[in-house]
């Protein structure tokens, strides 16, 4: 199902650049992390969900990667190019295999029902 995304031709020429690369390394790093675990956890301090998802995988005894972009207080900015690139409204943003799966209660849905080791 695909989401509604405003078109190039809906975006002043003018602008375009701007929004195509708006934190771009953000999302660079994100993408390297991704090439290099098979799991990323992507999340901000001062919000309990990505330690919730952290401590779910630490229990089940499955590696990845975190990556912490500030807090409720600090580089909002930088983690809205995430939101922009994903899709995803909130964090955590947790990836398997490089494919987004959502946020903690996705995660331990998938950790419950045995999903997370069919995707790995």
């Amino acid at each position: 199902m695909p989401r509604s995304v405003l078109g190039e031709n809906r975006i002043h020429p003018a602008i375009r650049e701007k929004v195509a690369t708006y934190r771009s390394e953000m999302v660079a790093e994100v993408e390297a992390a991704i090439a290099a675990n098979a799991i990323v956890v992507v999340g901000m301090r001062q919000n309990p969900f990505p330690g919730r998802a952290r401590r779910m995988l630490d229990a089940a005894g499955v590696a990845y990667g975190y990556l912490e972009y500030g807090s409720y207080f600090s580089d909002w900015r930088r983690r809205l190019a995430l939101k922009m690139w994903t899709g995803w409204p909130s964090f955590p943003m947790v990836f398997v295999k490089g494919v987004l799966v959502g946020g903690a209660q996705d995660l331990d849905e998938l950790l419950r029902n045995g999903e997370l080791q069919k995707l790995l």
